[in-house]
């Protein structure tokens, strides 16, 4: 890809999210942007490079509220072992500074099965960075324990504010726990 494709593309995104601003949910303004069948060919690779976009974002709010062991002292919070807020502020701020590329997402995840592993890694990447689950655990595992976190967060969300009152990881045990 030259430089040329590159910046056509992100200029095709930057125009499909500011078309799909009035109405997230709604179908991609797919057709109606020029060269954007030409650039991705499909609206699943659209998708895909909105997903992509997702990703670069909530990874660098992650990188910000988290960050690696090694830059522990030097983080908000730094030293901290339960990165669960952390990574709530990280999902909630990459939410709310981004809400039509995740609405867009959220809204053609269900009609668009080729994005459902780039999903779930997203999910593995929230459970694993907020250690509630081992990078060495089940596949499955930790995309049931991202998916439940992330269902909190939207709950959350949801509500207009996250309850800084409510333990996140009471929460969570309580909706992973069997119920009998």
């Amino acid at each position: 890809m030259s430089w040329n494709d590159y910046y056509q593309r992100r200029d095709i995104i930057e125009a499909v999210l500011r078309q799909a601003r009035r109405a997230p949910g709604a179908p991609l303004p797919f057709a109606e942007v020029e060269g954007a069948e030409r650039a991705f060919g499909t609206e699943e690779n659209l998708l895909r490079a909105l997903h992509y976009k997702w990703t670069q974002v909530l990874g660098g709010y992650l990188r910000a509220e988290v960050a690696g062991p090694e830059d522990a002292d030097d983080v908000p919070g730094g030293g901290e072992s339960d990165h669960v807020d952390a990574v709530a502020r990280a999902w909630h701020g990459a939410v709310r500074d981004h809400p039509t590329l995740h609405a867009v997402l959220e809204a053609h995840l269900p009609h668009h099965p080729a994005l459902r592993p780039m999903h779930d890694a997203e999910l593995r990447m929230l459970a694993v960075t907020a250690g509630l689950a081992e990078p060495n655990e089940p596949r499955d595992e930790v995309t049931r324990i991202g998916e439940a976190f992330e269902a909190l967060l939207r709950n959350q969300t949801a509500r207009h504010a996250p309850d800084r009152r409510a333990n996140p990881v009471g929460q969570l045990l309580r909706r992973l726990a069997p119920t009998g």
